[in-house]
């Protein structure tokens, strides 16, 4: 049976197939190429992956990122479609659904949403649902940089405190368009945010995420 986990790792590796490795992301100075990369670090280079948590890290990370971008392309994708090795952690299929539904959701949509043409997806109520749960269980590492009190509700009036403090901003919108919020995507998320008006703008131009 598919998981959601799944599902999005063979979208984003369709979506870097059909953009090719010099299109447009959300994630500031890198392109799909580096995108690719990042993902296959992630699953495959355990002694590099550390860079994106242990500042000390990061250089070793950076280096070994550059030699994967410098990859084929078609390579990277087909590292992205068979998934991780059979040793990884990853490769249980409790762990690749806890760790990775999020982060090839949050890719597929760096891809989609840096594009001129894009238009949201409609996602289907359990995915929603296991998103919303994810950005739950996380809301206060996503939230610990905001510059202000961060709410975090959907339609059906669940919350989640994202970061404690004043003013108060709230978030509303479906679990994905929150996830993306809480992400450091605000610009390109559909949320509506009710607060002051200095600190909406002071929450649009945060830093957020892990």
């Amino acid at each position: 049976m598919s998981t959601h986990a799944k599902r999005e790792r063979l979208l984003f590796a369709d979506l870097l197939e059909t953009h090719g490795p010099e299109a447009p992301t959300l994630c500031e100075g890198w392109r799909t190429r580096d995108l690719a990369a990042h993902v296959v670090v992630r699953e495959r280079r355990s002694d590099a992956a550390g860079g994106l948590l242990i500042k000390p890290l990061a250089a070793r990370l950076e280096r070994v990122q550059a030699e994967f971008a410098a990859k084929p392309y078609d390579e990277l994708i087909q590292l992205i479609r068979t998934g991780p090795p059979r040793m990884s952690p990853f490769a249980l299929k409790q762990v690749d659904e806890a760790a990775n539904t999020v982060e090839f959701f949050i890719h597929t949509e760096d891809i989609r949403r840096a594009q001129p043409d894009w238009a949201p997806r409609e996602l289907d109520s359990v995915f929603e649902d296991a998103l919303w749960r994810r950005l739950e269980t996380a809301a206060r590492m996503y939230g610990r940089k905001s510059p202000v009190g961060l709410v975090l509700r959907r339609p059906n009036g669940q919350t989640a405190v994202a970061h404690r403090g004043t003013p108060v901003v709230t978030g509303v919108g479906a679990p994905s368009e929150l996830l993306l919020l809480a992400s450091g995507r605000q610009e390109h998320a559909d949320v509506e945010l009710d607060g002051e008006k200095e600190a909406v703008d002071r929450l649009r131009q945060a830093k957020l995420g892990m």
